[in-house]
């Protein structure tokens, strides 16, 4: 059962990494146009804390270390992108966004989460309050797509929800969700199940509307060059 849990969180390492990439083209496009356009830097501000806050619970958990590792590799990736915010910020007013939001969200509360948890807590209940400061952050990004799928319905058209992002984040939450049944652990278990039945959903809406002819809303959307972002967490 050990070894079938390590390969099972090997795999769910090679997915996360693949999440993680995923918005590698919006960042080509940004470096290329000298400008993050409508983007948005927020789900990487989150992925980012999310990131740091699983690396921490992997460290200190025994024997997770494979959530530790692909979590360092996001840190990593995820501080490129928000980097890449302030370069290529096409304002003053939102690279001071931007820094407050990660300072808020990157520092001040991943210091704190970090301190109170390593000073006023020990053992199991230390990683007990990680646990569930990581499945909460996981619930509510995995949640995030709730908006684009409501797009889709309401236009009848996909454009809002990549295909590659959708089936992703699927595979990412079934693979880590059955690693968590062979570990027992319960904090990864729940919000990567319900990233898998999110995913499912996606998937569905996916086959249902990707055919469908788009409503006026998708039209006037393109005309004014919305730029849409669900947030990710490969967790």
């Amino acid at each position: 059962m050990e070894d079938l849990s390590f390969y099972i969180g090997v795999i769910g390492n090679v997915i996360s990494v693949l999440v993680f990439l995923s918005p590698a083209g919006i960042f080509w496009r940004i470096i290329k146009h000298k400008s993050t356009e409508n983007f948005e830097s927020l789900p990487y501000i989150c992925t980012l804390l999310n990131s740091s806050l699983w690396t921490y619970y992997g460290i200190t958990k025994p024997e997770e270390y494979l959530v530790a590792t692909v979590n360092g590799f996001g840190i990593l990736v995820e501080a490129i992108y928000v980097t890449l915010f302030f370069i290529y910020a096409p304002s003053k007013q939102i690279r001071c966004k931007t820094a407050a939001l990660v300072g808020i969200l990157d520092v001040a509360f991943l210091a704190t989460a970090i301190l109170v948890t390593r000073l006023a807590l020990q053992g199991e209940l230390r990683i007990d309050a990680l646990g569930f400061i990581c499945a909460g952050l996981n619930v509510i990004m995995y949640a995030s797509p709730l908006s684009a799928m409501k797009t889709v319905v309401t236009t009848k058209s996909v454009e809002y929800m990549p295909f590659f992002l959708s089936f992703f984040l699927f595979l990412n939450g079934g693979i880590w969700a059955f690693y968590a049944l062979l570990v027992g652990d319960i904090f990864l278990g729940v919000p990567n199940g319900a990233g898998f039945v999110l995913g499912t959903a996606q998937l569905v809406l996916y086959a249902i509307y990707r055919n469908a002819k788009p409503s006026k809303n998708v039209a006037n959307a393109l005309e004014e060059g919305t730029q849409h972002e669900p947030l990710i967490s490969p967790s």
